[in-house]
């Protein structure tokens, strides 16, 4: 939690004394304090996503607030960093959130301001990861499903938010029209509403082009939890072979039991954090979240003056000025 301009705000986590819940996206694990927040601070896209993949409605949800900028963090539709100006100290903090330092298909570039502090997630905290050019990454996909499409039917697993419809663009790309799960095809009409060209059949609608899909070998997409199944399933249904394959950043760290992985990141590696932390000039950098002791001693290593954001860490801080709490 931080505190500014007499306000508590919790970040991405549901914290008790929040006057207001900061929500950077509509992905799971940022979204705890979505059913009983009184008001929640993200922007319209990611207030309609949580709608719309979660069956979420929120009590109050607000894309502005006065001492508070949400800005473009471009790690999918929606998805916003927190630019805190404490009038007080004359100081700025940037919270991240999930953040993506290259180009996507399907979201905004990120946004990066001068900053005094920036408090930053930490998933991939690991010097040793470095991810891949992402154009070669899009052309190897790509490749690989025209060629696996000749012989038999492609299900890529892929999250169903942002993920999977930066893979139906890519895939478009290649002039492929794939077939995708229901929560894929709700979430991928948010994308469509908000400016987004995406081409995909999906199950929920079930129309003629579907059923034609299903007769010959097509390209589907799927929540990577389902792979297994629907492999299973569709192999058995259509007699056919089913290549599998996933598209997540955590391809540079796991093995995946499917025919391909590809290493498709919506997230900043080490080294494109160092990047952010450059960019924004900034003195002091709050690392968050599950790897947050690690990315801190990392950078610590490299010369930043960093620390992991823990009461024990700020509590100091926090009576002195009022200006980061945990």
């Amino acid at each position: 939690m931080i505190s500014s301009n007499n306000l508590r705000i919790s970040l991405d986590r549901k914290e008790s004394g929040a006057d207001i819940d900061f929500i950077s996206h509509a992905h799971t694990d940022h979204i705890a304090a979505a059913k009983s927040s009184k008001s929640v601070l993200a922007s319209m896209q990611t207030i309609r996503l949580i709608e719309q993949a979660h069956n979420i409605t929120l009590a109050q949800g607000r894309n502005e607030q006065e001492g508070f900028r949400l800005i473009e963090a471009g790690h999918m539709l929606g998805s916003r960093q927190l630019c805190i100006e404490n009038e007080h100290l004359g100081k700025r903090v940037v919270y991240t959130g999930d953040f993506q330092m290259v180009r996507s298909k399907t979201s905004r570039p990120i946004e990066i301001l001068d900053a005094d502090t920036v408090i930053m997630d930490s998933t991939y905290e690991d010097p040793s990861i470095r991810f891949n050019d992402k154009n070669e990454v899009e052309t190897a996909m790509q490749d690989w499903a025209r060629g696996r499409l000749e012989d038999g039917i492609v299900i890529f697993g892929a999250y169903a938010l942002g993920k999977a419809q930066e893979l139906i663009s890519i895939l478009n790309d290649a002039g492929i029209r794939p077939v995708v799960s229901k929560k894929i095809g709700r979430v991928s009409g948010v994308y469509t509403n908000n400016g987004i060209k995406l081409e995909y059949l999906s199950a929920e609608e079930h129309d003629g082009d579907y059923e034609d899909a299903l007769r010959g070998n097509f390209v589907g997409i799927t929540e990577t939890r389902d792979l297994q199944t629907i492999k299973a399933g569709l192999g058995m249904a259509h007699g056919k072979r089913v290549f599998t394959a996933v598209a997540t950043g955590f391809a540079k760290v796991f093995r995946f039991n499917t025919d391909a992985q590809f290493p498709l990141s919506d997230h900043a590696d080490f080294s494109q954090s160092i990047e952010y932390i450059e960019a924004t000039g900034a003195r002091e950098v709050v690392t968050y979240g599950a790897n947050a002791e690690a990315f801190a001693r990392n950078l610590s290593q490299k010369g930043y003056n960093s620390t992991p954001f823990r009461s024990s860490a700020f509590a100091a801080k926090a009576e002195n000025n009022k200006y980061l709490e945990n």
